[in-house]
């Protein structure tokens, strides 16, 4: 089947969906279960159907150009022409990003992990920037962000911190977010004015659903305690800390952040799922050469992939070679420049894949 005939037979699902959904006598478990599979396929069913309607102008325009002896309308039409072509060749680049294997993860909300790494105090102190950064971001994409646990270093900022982003697409926007951010900076303890390289690591989990991570009761280990650190001296009055740990994979979750320990309980079981769906999905990639073939640079997190140069006021991703001379404003939270330049690399990246897996 060529592309296009994949095209026109989702246009033909998409209008058999959109009869299903007029239907008056459906039900509310299939209204939204068809309501979904329509919008997976809006955008690159409404991008087909600009793409038929360019090429059926383009074809008009071509055919005036060479039948018509006005010099006026030759001209009106060689404009077009350009146009339409210079249309279609952008609505063809759409048309194959979209019709990209799907990442059944895009739609998900996420949790967010910052630990402080290599440089000390000053790394913690960088981990809260990189919070601050992304809370920042965050809001202006319209998300809620939840604060799930908060460990403090001894001068400040945070040893790690773990926060909840759910909105449309977060997972989408932030997945190329994972791994080890270095800061280039002169401390604020340091009193020779000598630069100092630390770095904090941050790893963007996809929120897993309870069908997809359905965990035995038996094989959790689940500890109570009086919350310590920010909060307040309400909440160290009670025994609302929670602490699990995953026996079979020795993943553990701690969450003090909530006075009431079902709030607490509720957070550590998400950021348990959230790992073990990560754990999941990895044990899967490795055992599929392809797919990781795809994947390399996207975010390991032993990777550096960011340096933030505060001297020189720039940040630099090293898997695209993209510098900004902007600092200031990308660590107030105005990163979207940089999220879609890595967005559209890993988009092209691939397209090529999928042409070489074709060859």
């Amino acid at each position: 089947m060529s592309v296009f005939d994949k095209l026109e037979s989702l246009k033909e699902k998409y209008d058999m969906l959109e009869k299903a959904l007029q239907n008056p006598e459906i039900s509310a478990q299939e209204l939204t279960k068809l309501s979904k599979e329509r919008a997976s396929l809006t955008d690159i069913v409404e991008a087909y159907l600009k793409y038929k309607k360019i090429k059926s102008d383009l074809a008009q325009a071509k055919e005036i150009l060479e039948t018509e002896t006005d010099e006026e309308l030759r001209s009106l039409a060689k404009a077009d022409v350009d146009q339409q072509e210079r249309d279609l060749e952008a609505i063809e680049q759409e048309l194959k990003i979209l019709a990209l294997p799907k990442d059944p993860n895009d739609e998900r909300s996420v949790i967010l992990e910052i630990r402080a790494g290599t440089g000390g105090d000053e790394s913690c102190l960088f981990s809260q920037d990189l919070y601050r950064m992304y809370t920042r971001y965050a809001e202006m994409m319209g998300w809620k962000v939840e604060l799930i646990s908060a460990t403090e270093g001894a001068v400040g900022g945070f040893k790690e911190v773990v926060v909840g982003i759910s909105g449309d697409r977060v997972y989408s926007r932030l997945k190329y977010e994972s791994g080890t951010h270095r800061v280039q900076r002169v401390p604020a303890t340091e009193t020779q004015g000598r630069i100092h390289t630390s770095a904090s690591t941050v790893a963007i989990l996809p929120e897993a659903d309870d069908v997809e991570v359905n965990l035995d009761p038996k094989d959790i280990e689940i500890t109570v305690c009086r919350a310590s650190g920010a909060g307040g001296q309400h909440v160290n009055k009670t025994d609302s800390a929670v602490r699990m740990v995953h026996i079979p994979t020795g993943i553990v979750v701690e969450c003090q952040d909530e006075r009431s320990q079902h709030k607490n309980r509720a957070r550590a079981m998400s950021v348990l799922k959230a790992r073990i769906y990560e754990k999941m999905q990895k044990e899967q990639h490795d055992a599929r050469s392809q797919e990781r073939k795809a994947q390399v640079g996207s975010g390991d997190r032993s990777e550096r992939i960011r340096t933030y140069n505060f001297p020189q006021g720039r940040v630099t991703d090293h898997r695209i070679n993209l510098t900004l001379y902007k600092l200031e404003s990308f660590m107030d939270g105005n990163i979207d420049e940089m999220i879609s330049a890595l967005i559209t690399y890993f988009q092209a990246e691939l397209i090529k894949q999928e042409l070489e897996d074709k060859k």
